[in-house]
């Protein structure tokens, strides 16, 4: 009988090198840099939100206070400017939710999360029985490009043509195909407006744009946000199987580790800056994106306090102390109310209170305002 043998290849897979761990601290000072929140930069208000890939904009005033912590010699009246210039735009596009973006931007980066925005409406499936997507496309479009429309308006008329498609469904599903962006005078500092509608290219008088490369897109997250991990910019853009850019950029980009062990990417010359550089205090608006675009949010939200920042359906405006998550603020009548979530010392106190001043000086002058520390937050 003769011995069959049998030749084993090799399965031995090469890896890339794991780089260096960066701790918390580093990180946190390395995405407040990028931020521009370890000191207040002198970009206009325009080059501060290409910069920041668009400012979280549920509501109006949240932009202004996020660029108010930022930039330097900032006003609200340059951000209305360029709002009602049309060189800035409110539409939805990270994570489903309304940003702020230049005009170059909406037009190319809502293109660039149009497939989030279709997996979105297979929620609605159901409210849509019967509805053909691409004749809803058509009909919106020819009502909001007729003359801007609020969503009770738009539910209207599409209920009109499907009146036994659920209304809600069918104004989401509207939203979700055609780049719906809010008209002025929604989202101008100290007016008062509802949210009306027409698509990007009737408001901006410009042709829809080729979709933003998810490759550029990774590089400009990177300049923002980094370093981090393709979980957190998918966690930041609402995309998914974007690891393919990353690998396709590994060449060019460098790496490091969490200290759970995650890889982390980065630009090479992105600034990392020394974990003990002093983060002065700030105050950010709700939704801050700093909060919201990392899988791992511990770079600025201690573990203890995941969470703080809203309860049940009220959302609260987080203060930043020495670079991470301290406690949150609020706006009464008469005060600028501060609930920190441990005993701030003296110097911190003074430190937060000068830059409250600062802040309602840029944005409430000569408002009545008294600032408040209310009791610690256990």
């Amino acid at each position: 009988m003769t011995k069959r043998t049998t030749t084993q290849r090799s399965t031995k897979q090469t890896t890339a090198p794991l780089g260096p761990v960066l701790g918390t601290r580093a990180l946190n000072r390395a995405t407040l840099d990028r931020q521009l929140l370890l000191r207040r930069s002198p970009l206009s208000a325009l080059t501060a939100v290409e910069h920041l890939v668009g400012l979280q904009a549920q509501e109006v005033k949240p932009p202004y206070y996020a660029l108010a912590a930022r930039l330097e010699g900032f006003t609200p009246e340059e951000l209305s400017g360029l709002l009602a210039d049309r060189a800035a735009v409110r539409i939805v596009t990270m994570r489903s939710t309304i940003h702020l973006h230049t005009a170059d931007d909406g037009l190319t980066l809502r293109p660039l999360v149009q497939p989030a925005r279709d997996r979105e409406v297979n929620y609605f499936r159901k409210g849509l029985v019967g509805v053909d997507l691409d004749r809803l496309a058509v009909l919106a479009r020819e009502l909001v490009e007729a003359e801007p429309r609020t969503m009770k308006q738009l539910r209207a008329a599409l209920g009109a043509e499907w009146p036994d498609a659920d209304p809600q469904s069918l104004a989401v599903a509207a939203r979700c195909t055609l780049p719906l962006v809010q008209v002025t005078p929604r989202g101008l500092w100290g007016r008062s407006a509802q949210v009306v509608l027409t698509t990007l290219e009737h408001w901006l008088g410009r042709p829809a744009e080729p979709a933003a490369s998810p490759d550029a897109t990774v590089l400009r997250y990177l300049a923002a946000f980094g370093p981090a991990s393709v979980k957190d910019m998918q966690t930041w853009s609402g995309l998914t199987r974007m690891r393919a850019a990353f690998e396709r950029l590994r060449p060019q980009l460098v790496t490091f580790r969490d200290e759970n062990g995650v890889e982390l990417f980065d630009l090479p010359d992105a600034p990392r800056p020394d974990p003990d550089t002093p983060a002065p205090p700030r105050f950010l608006p709700e939704f801050d994106n700093l909060l919201l675009s990392h899988a791992d949010r511990t770079r600025v939200v201690p573990p203890a306090d995941r969470g703080r920042t809203w309860q049940a359906n009220t959302v609260y405006c987080p203060l930043l102390v020495d670079g991470f998550l301290a406690g949150v603020w609020r706006i009464l009548d008469d005060a600028l109310v501060i609930e920190q979530f441990t005993e701030l010392t003296k110097a911190q106190c003074a430190e937060v209170t000068e830059e409250a001043e600062r802040m309602l000086r840029v944005l409430h002058p000569g408002a009545p305002y008294d600032i408040r520390f209310g009791t610690v937050i256990p």
